[in-house]
């Protein structure tokens, strides 16, 4: 739906119009917090030193198997996952590798060790308030005065979902074309705050992840709430990238590979958060569906 109206707006542009200087945004503090901080990164590509990989419960948890070695975190830790479903997942993404082991392409395993390892050493407290700051800089509130083809797009395709989360969670959001962005009712921070300490300390990893991918906390809450799927999220994060394009062109196969890794991130993160969560007892929601 997105790219098809973005394709049928562009093509009312005046030809004239196209050929002006390219506009590009620019906005307030659009830097990651310091707090809201990447999951490790892959490791190097290696040769595939296993032949089978298997899971096994442990005292843990569930355990992944290369042959006879136990899976273990970078930092050493053994490598145990709080439910089976999340160990198959994690042992398919091995079990897939050929030759030559890519860790780029293993994104659950790369959470599962940010999970484990918690490198930053923060507290489920301090995740959850660094997801809400992001709503701060939120991409989908941050708005262009002009040109008037991309400010018509941001509020066809961008107003939607924030109406949706403004009933979804009973809050006040809105937008802004000020550099310093949206000012968000400390209200409104409370409701998400309190929203996302229903989640336990791995979902919250997974979580974090998306909203650095998609630069969004809500179009990572629309996900989640599954209002939205990873494509349309994906095309909304980068609604204004995908006008340049279409405006300006672009190189083919980067543009397609840049496309296809967003997706595959934040699909794996958006797994990640629904496998973690099947594994909390009793999940106290703070709105029903």
């Amino acid at each position: 739906m997105w790219r098809g109206n973005l394709q049928l707006l562009l093509s009312s542009i005046p030809l004239a119009v196209r050929h002006q200087r390219p506009v590009f945004r620019v906005r307030g503090p659009v830097f990651l917090p310091l707090n809201l901080r990447k999951p490790y990164t892959p490791q190097p590509e290696r040769k595939r030193f296993y032949q089978n990989v298997s899971i096994c419960q442990g005292e843990g948890g569930f355990e992944i198997n290369l042959d006879h070695r136990k899976l273990k975190t970078p930092q050493g830790t053994l490598f145990t996952v709080p439910n089976k479903t999340l160990a198959l997942a994690v042992a398919t993404e091995w079990d897939s590798q050929q030759d030559t082991i890519k860790f780029f392409t293993m994104h659950l395993t790369t959470l599962c060790n940010t999970a484990l390892d918690n490198p930053s050493q923060r507290s489920k407290e301090q995740l959850i308030r660094a997801a809400v700051k992001f709503l701060e800089t939120d991409t989908i509130c941050y708005r262009m005065e002009e040109p008037p083809a991309l400010v018509e797009l941001q509020k066809n395709e961008w107003d939607p979902v924030v109406v949706w989360a403004e009933k979804r969670y009973d809050v006040v959001i809105g937008s802004s074309t000020s550099i310093l962005g949206p000012s968000i009712p400390q209200s409104t921070k409370d409701t998400f705050i309190s929203h996302l300490a229903s989640y336990n300390t791995w979902a919250l990893h997974g979580i974090e992840y998306m909203i650095t991918q998609l630069k969004s906390l809500i179009l990572a809450m629309g996900l989640l709430d599954k209002h939205l799927t990873v494509e349309q999220a994906v095309l909304l994060s980068r609604l204004e990238e995908e006008y340049q394009i279409q405006h300006w062109g672009n190189v083919e196969w980067a543009h397609d590979y840049d496309v296809h890794e967003l997706r595959a991130r934040t699909a794996a993160a958006t797994l990640f958060v629904h496998l973690c969560s099947e594994s909390s007892t009793v999940k106290h929601k703070l709105m029903q569906d």
